[in-house]
């Protein structure tokens, strides 16, 4: 089949066309995996040898993201191009999506990965988030915190994830103490950070939502997530808010994937306030931790979800079918999988990582109990 190079007109693609993937993590392994049971052949560029996707996949190219040797393989092999993470070179996308169709696109991309750029789409579109500032160097950070106050979450712009890459500024924290961290986070570098309000909210939740390059969208039920030491714990479907708030996270999810013309799946992640305002935390445009609930009890998984939008297929139902609690498997919770394996209700999901260091996430278990 034609590649359709710097389109985003995804025309369906026939069974045994090329999905590549760029990331070899869980998350691509379960890309791979979707792809795999919809007829595709599946190519994943990573950098290391063992990464889980490449057990799964039916190229594993071992490149890193940057590498052009990796890249045109991975553009001659394949017919769609989507990603398993935001921590990825613009340069490397830019390439691609002048030889192959890339899902979600640049754009997109750039706008997740930079937390000034995110926040500031946001706004634009009006969807509400925490009152913050940008801070381009040390200097401004004490300017920024008066005005925004205390507490406050310190962020760098690019690059954190699960609670890394940002330290709490507590009403009883000194501005020497403030710069200090600043100078954690920066380790020796040039740093662009943002300053916000930590909100005093009552519940954490996310939201899903694909969108086909047609236009088509759907979103799964809101997840109401608990994380611990800064990565998520548990993710319960359906959540303890009113079924009026999950109705309205879901239209914010629309609105956000329309503005974005995304083609894929993205995750939003939400803040419900005591007044029953949603504020917008951050976004992922790809399949998202809080979402692993689906691969059992939603009729379409988000993986596949992905996989549908970037192939040109009709989305699939995210109709929930049974209510669920997915917990993930972290370090040394790999202890415990062999009472989960004696739990009836239980799905267990490993992703044959080896070392099950402090904070890895080895897998996932989802409890499956009858609906309400």
């Amino acid at each position: 089949m034609a590649k359709q190079a710097g389109s985003n007109s995804f025309a369906p693609l026939p069974v045994g066309s090329v999905v590549g993937i760029l990331g070899g993590g869980q998350l691509g392994r379960m890309m791979a995996i979707a792809a795999n049971r919809l007829g595709f052949i599946t190519a994943v560029l990573s950098p290391r040898p063992e990464d889980p996707a490449a057990s799964v996949a039916h190229h594993h190219i071992c490149n890193a993201f940057d590498d052009k040797t990796g890249l045109a393989k991975l553009a001659e092999l394949s017919d769609v191009v989507t990603y398993e993470l935001e921590q990825l070179p613009a340069d490397t996308l830019r390439w691609l999506m002048a030889r192959v169709p890339v899902a979600p696109d640049l754009r997109i991309l750039e706008i997740a990965q930079d937390r000034v750029r995110e926040k500031t789409f946001l706004s634009s579109i009006g969807i509400s988030t925490a009152t913050w500032s940008a801070v381009e160097r040390k200097e401004e950070l004490l300017v920024a915190l008066s005005r925004i106050g205390r507490p406050a979450v310190l962020k760098v712009a690019y690059g954190g994830y699960d609670g890394k890459g940002q330290a709490m500024l507590e009403q009883t924290t000194t501005d020497a103490e403030a710069l200090a961290a600043w100078d954690h986070l920066a380790d020796g570098a040039d740093m662009t950070a943002i300053v916000e309000e930590k909100l005093d909210f009552e519940y954490e939740l996310s939201v899903i939502v694909g969108r086909s390059a047609d236009g088509n969208k759907v979103a799964y039920d809101p997840a109401f997530n608990i994380h611990k030491n800064h990565i998520l714990d548990t993710s319960e479907v359906p959540g303890p808010f009113t079924p009026m708030v999950a109705e309205r996270a879901k239209a914010i999810g629309f609105k956000l994937a329309e503005a974005l013309e995304l083609v894929g799946i993205i995750c939003l992640e939400l803040f419900l306030l005591p007044s029953g305002e949603l504020r917008a935390n951050e976004i992922a445009p790809r399949p998202h931790n809080s979402g692993h609930w689906t691969l059992d009890a939603a009729h379409t998984d988000q993986f596949e979800q992905l996989v549908r939008a970037a192939c040109g297929l009709p989305l699939g139902s995210p109709t929930r079918f049974i209510d669920a609690v997915m917990q993930n498997i972290i370090g040394e919770d790999m202890a415990k999988v062999p009472d989960y394996l004696k739990i009836p209700n239980v799905k267990l999901h490993l992703y044959g990582k080896r070392d099950a260091r402090p904070g890895r996430k080895m897998g996932h278990v989802t409890f499956l109990k009858p609906s309400r």
